[in-house]
């Protein structure tokens, strides 16, 4: 054979085996990284390309599948009152994929779930058919507070002190799913350039300053650790109270409120800083913290199943900034979810049962795959004795005290008030919070409630607990407890 011929006869096997072994690489070895990456069009067009599984509330489903008239997507995510369900179920897009329920059951919903697929199924190799998301949501509580949060920039949870079912999870501004499920690009960037966020979920990913909310944390660890007696003990607190090494002082907002030497319930109708402060200083940062972790601080693995933003409380703190931690302020920071979980806790005597936002799933026919209710965890926060003190004075801020707009007729409600600085030197407009639990005086219906508003219309010496936060607090308990 011509030598010449004889290179050009190796050279091409040489160059057969390489595609060869280039081929037999990306097809075993690469293949599922290809085949999963974000960019593969192929991917859109098997999830879209048969209705998907349903989110549902109270028995109906909030979501639904349309067929597309035009492209290679058969079928796209529709949404039935989309901007009031939003901070549930999130939204699942053609282009910008799944959030919230929607990104966390994705499996369930598209049919790829193993726990779906029948004998059949596998034999076949055919995505099986997609189950439900049964939610824990009340359709009327969670339209009370999408009503009563308005146009302010904020959020509520509520929660079933009893069995950890979260009733409500709302944030405004909010938007509609619909909208973006087929890739719309002008809105999708007016959506995310929004300096409102309304695609964030204040409710459970926004963790803000708690303010004076975080005064029942101080004063559930004074209960429990003997730093006082009863909540009508009188404490050792001067008013104002000097920081210790710090020439500032902690004062009171209502410099005529009785806080000097006040008891716990007394300080909390009035919203005493001198008592809370000292009374961190005089507890310790390590006792504050293990009580605060109890409740769910600190956390950084909440999930209700969305993964929850972690709620803070700081370490390595000296005094004066312990005591300014002790009312909520320095680097604490906690969700609306967080703080519905304490009112949560107490009003349920002491124990927190595992907060929840979905009942169950199930598959195409029915049957059920999981039960959250079932499956729920309850742990003791505080001893009942703690928490029925607890429970007396919260009663009292709602009836005497800062919390006055949550009062609701037929029922007993405890709250608490906290307006927390925002901005350097609490230059920018503070936080409005309300936590409260409320009882029928009737029936076994309870709730827990946490809200909290941002931002509104109201001038800034306007801003408080009592006069934005309360007032949806309480429309949101009088649609929990409603018959």
């Amino acid at each position: 054979m011509n030598k010449t011929i004889r290179h050009a006869s190796v050279f091409a096997l040489l160059l057969v085996l390489a595609l060869l072994v280039r081929a037999t690489w990306v097809q075993f070895y690469q293949g599922q990284a290809l085949a999963d990456d974000k960019d593969n069009r192929r991917n859109a067009i098997e999830l879209y390309s048969e209705p998907l599984g349903n989110i549902v509330v109270a028995g109906e489903s909030v979501t639904g599948s349309a067929r597309t008239k035009s492209g290679d997507l058969r079928y796209k995510r529709t949404y039935k009152d989309g901007a009031l369900y939003a901070a549930v179920t999130g939204y699942s897009s053609q282009v910008y994929g799944a959030t919230q329920l929607e990104g966390v059951y994705q499996d369930l919903l598209d049919g790829t779930d193993t726990r779906l697929k029948t004998v059949l199924d596998t034999v076949t190799n055919k995505r099986a058919d997609p189950g439900d998301v049964i939610t824990t949501i009340d359709p009327a509580v969670q339209r009370a507070a999408y009503e009563a949060l308005g146009d302010k920039k904020g959020a509520a949870v509520a929660i079933d002190p009893a069995t950890g079912k979260i009733l409500a999870v709302v944030s405004t501004p909010s938007y509609d799913p619909s909208k973006i499920t087929a890739g719309n690009s002008e809105v999708w960037t007016q959506l995310t350039e929004d300096d409102d966020k309304p695609m964030t979920n204040r409710a459970l990913r926004q963790p803000l300053p708690p303010g004076s909310t975080f005064k029942l944390v101080v004063a559930a660890a004074a209960l429990e650790d003997g730093l006082v007696s009863s909540v009508d003990a009188r404490t050792d607190s001067p008013d104002p109270y000097d920081l210790p090494l710090s020439s500032d002082d902690l004062t009171n907002e209502n410099p005529n409120a009785p806080c000097e030497n006040a008891s716990i319930r007394v300080a909390l109708q009035y919203s005493c800083n001198n008592v809370f402060g000292k009374m961190a200083v005089d507890l310790g940062q390590d006792k504050v913290r293990a009580m605060a972790e109890k409740f769910g601080f600190n956390d950084d693995e909440q999930d209700v199943p969305v993964r929850a933003y972690e709620s803070v409380y700081p370490k390595d703190m000296d005094e004066p900034q312990t005591a300014l931690s002790g009312i909520g302020q320095f680097d604490v920071t906690a969700t609306p979810l967080q703080i519905a979980m304490v009112s949560a806790a107490i009003a349920n005597g002491g124990k927190l049962v595992e907060p929840h936002m979905v009942s169950q799933i199930t598959d195409h026919g029915g049957g059920v795959l999981e039960d959250y209710d079932d499956n729920a965890s309850a742990e003791e926060i505080v001893s009942s004795d703690t928490a029925e003190q607890l429970q007396s004075a919260m009663q009292t801020v709602v009836e005497e005290g800062t919390g006055s707009n949550a009062q609701i007729s037929g029922a007993t409600v405890g709250g608490k008030t906290g307006t927390a600085q925002h901005g350097e030197n609490n230059s920018k407009t503070p936080y409005a919070w309300f936590t409260s639990y409320a009882k029928s005086d009737s029936s076994d219906r309870e709730v827990a409630v946490a809200v909290v508003v941002e931002q509104s219309d109201a001038a800034r010496s306007e801003v408080s607990g009592n006069g934005l936060a309360a007032p949806v607090a309480k429309a949101v308990m009088e649609a929990a407890l409603k018959d």
